[in-house]
């Protein structure tokens, strides 16, 4: 039986960067992975779908050349969806091999099977037993598939698909169906929109990507609206047929007629690596407390399976904090008021903090500051000028109770505010910063500003 001072099942996000940060404190790590090294975000999500994007506005810039004083041939651009798949896992490829690569310069020994903890300091992985000091779980989450009236036998016959299956997919769907809008379904929404296919989002709620503020809901509704994207909001699906999708909308049963259908209601955590040992659940998955520890001493659950907020930068920053409460670090765990939100759309969204229901609902005094991209000379020197930024300010301290931004690029200038939120930073204190110019982070000064200068 082989000793390690950790074992980790499950590589993603997580589950690699725990892995690696333990092995780089000294300590003897066993990871443990079943399928492909990187779990879903690496393999089947974040990367490959943000390959697909960038596919996407290339395709959608070369179409619309002539606004940029370019001229080129009508018709002579066409979409190889067949290239585009192999395009994606060439870059999956290079990423997994270079995580890979790093697992085996930092020392951790991988085992390639179904981890499953058969007692609070034991692993059995293929036909032999790990023992650890301590043990992390971050076996992660599967798309959901609702025991919907002929789901299952859509998903048998590939009519249905998850994310994981469609990212496969060579041969473009004339007519998409997605079940669901939320992160998921709006990216894929957006990506086969611009592959110039017709896309359907079939939503339950009363919007698409509900949990954004209600601004950037209903300015990015209109986005994908004009872009000819059909929503169809408070319809529940009934049925999957083998050609169709039935749902109810104001009582009455609907059809729709579709090539495929996409289910992109959400994700489960996956539990069965661990259900013979007693660790508590609670609604969302493991339980666990600000340090990732669960109820059993010695076992931790980081990223998905915990439930808690299923995104890869959240798994990799409590993998950070598990292994710091391993190594005696307790002073430190993760500020969960700052944690960005994104959806890579076109444009983007991205988002920190609170929106302006949960101001409301909390009864805090606030102001708004919105700053369109109009106003920005790079956005519009680039030919962007679609969406804006919405800063949320305290009145009582100037504090930055939430940013929410749409518009290109809006993931990678969001930083600057996380930063500023987790160093207790006022509004006041982002406008003093000098921003450089021409830059499309000046809208976060000059929505920082008492008052905007170029609006």
């Amino acid at each position: 039986m082989k000793n390690y001072d950790l074992i980790i099942i499950g590589s993603g996000p997580g589950g690699y960067v725990a892995a690696i940060k333990a092995a780089q404190e000294n300590l003897s790590v066993a990871l443990i992975e079943n399928e492909n090294i990187g779990g879903v975000c690496l393999n089947h999500g974040c990367i490959p779908t943000k390959a697909y994007i960038k596919s996407a506005k290339t395709y959608k810039d070369f179409k619309n050349a002539k606004n940029y004083g370019i001229t080129v041939l009508e018709n002579s651009v066409s979409i190889n969806l067949k290239d585009i798949v192999n395009r994606k896992n060439r870059i999956v490829r290079q990423l997994t091999t270079g995580v890979a690569y790093l697992l085996k310069k930092n020392k951790v020994d991988v085992f390639n099977g179904y981890g499953t903890l058969i007692s609070k300091d034991e692993v059995k992985v293929n036909d032999e037993i790990l023992k650890a000091k301590n043990i992390i779980i971050a076996t992660g989450a599967s798309p959901i598939v609702p025991p919907i009236k002929g789901a299952k036998e859509a998903y048998e016959s590939g009519f249905l698909v998850t994310s994981k299956e469609l990212l496969k997919l060579t041969e473009q769907p004339k007519r998409l169906t997605i079940v669901g809008g939320g992160v998921i379904g709006v990216e894929f929404a957006t990506i086969f929109n611009f592959f110039d296919s017709e896309v359907t989002i079939l939503e339950m709620a009363n919007d698409i990507a509900n949990t954004m503020d209600e601004d950037i809901i209903r300015e990015y509704t209109k986005v994908l609206r004009s872009s000819k994207v059909n929503i169809i909001t408070n319809a529940k699906v009934t049925e999957i047929g083998t050609s169709s999708v039935l749902y109810e909308k104001d009582g009455n049963i609907e059809t729709h007629e579709t090539d495929l259908v996409l289910m992109a209601i959400g994700t489960k955590p996956n539990l069965d690596a661990f259900k013979d040992v007693d660790i508590k659940l609670n609604k969302y998955g493991v339980e666990v407390n600000e340090f990732m520890q669960t109820n059993i001493k010695g076992i931790y659950a980081i990223g998905d399976v915990t439930g808690k907020l299923m995104l890869a930068h959240v798994a990799s920053k409590e993998g950070f904090v598990a292994v710091d409460h391993i190594l005696g670090r307790v002073d430190k765990p993760i500020n969960y008021n700052a944690i960005p939100k994104a959806i890579y759309g076109i444009p983007e969204i991205a988002s920190v903090g609170l929106n302006e229901d949960e101001v409301k609902a909390k009864n805090i005094s606030y102001t708004i500051s919105k700053v369109p991209l109009m106003a920005n000379g790079k956005a519009l020197a680039d030919g962007q000028t679609l969406g804006f930024i919405k800063l949320i300010k305290g009145t009582e301290n100037d504090e930055i109770l939430g940013a929410h931004i749409l518009a290109y690029n809006a993931v990678d200038i969001l930083s600057e505010i996380i930063v500023g939120m987790n160093s207790n930073l006022t509004n006041a204190d982002l406008a003093d910063a000098v921003h450089p110019h021409p830059s499309l982070s000046e809208i976060i000064m000059e929505a920082a500003l008492k008052k905007p200068i170029h609006i």
